[in-house]
């Protein structure tokens, strides 16, 4: 959404939203990776031999930005691994670092995990419809914490669904077309 100028409210695109972070002023952002470790580590600079796009200041987000929430549709051991190829925004600094903000929460088409900062780890919060806490573990690169007791993701309201269908779906479609298409059929 940075990129495209429709899109993005900023008059003066990225600059404006990276002076604004710098200033404590974004509560929440989202980023994704092409990998993500359990460490909350996201690659999106190279796998393996493959290059990919690079991160766009999500280094300088992840530190400044107060609430960070990770967001991966796949989840897979190819995702979501033991330890990323390439640190190209870290989860966690050492003691020492100014760092605003950082991880709050993971969210993958299986599951919600919330981040815990005392043990640079992720806690499974519930499971998606559909999916299962056996599921979860075995499509999981990293090990994370659990309850016993599984908790399933609360299905979204009849009028949740509607507004993600109509007019966030139609939004969305002007920057991700493919995805909206593959989701809510909108084209």
């Amino acid at each position: 959404m940075l990129h495209s100028r429709k899109a993005n409210p900023f008059s003066e695109g990225s600059r404006e939203l990276f002076d604004l972070a710098g200033q404590g002023r974004i509560d929440v952002f989202f980023l994704g990776g092409a990998q993500i470790d359990g460490e909350a580590n996201i690659n999106l600079v190279k796998v393996g031999e493959s290059r990919l796009p690079g991160s766009f200041g999500s280094a300088f987000m992840y530190f400044a930005a107060k609430r960070t929430i990770l967001f991966r549709e796949e989840h897979s051991r190819r995702v979501l691994v033991p330890k990323v190829d390439f640190i190209s925004a870290p989860g966690w600094s050492p003691p020492g670092v100014e760092r605003r903000g950082g991880p709050q929460a993971l969210l993958t088409g299986k599951a919600l995990f919330v981040w815990q900062q005392d043990k640079r780890r992720f806690r499974l919060q519930s499971v998606h419809p559909g999916s299962s806490l056996d599921d979860v573990r075995e499509n999981t690169g990293f090990d994370f914490d659990f309850s016993i007791e599984e908790k399933s993701t609360e299905i979204p309201s009849e009028n949740d669904l509607a507004m993600l269908r109509g007019p966030v779906a139609k939004e969305i479609a002007v920057n991700y077309p493919e995805f909206a298409a593959r989701v809510w059929g909108v084209h």
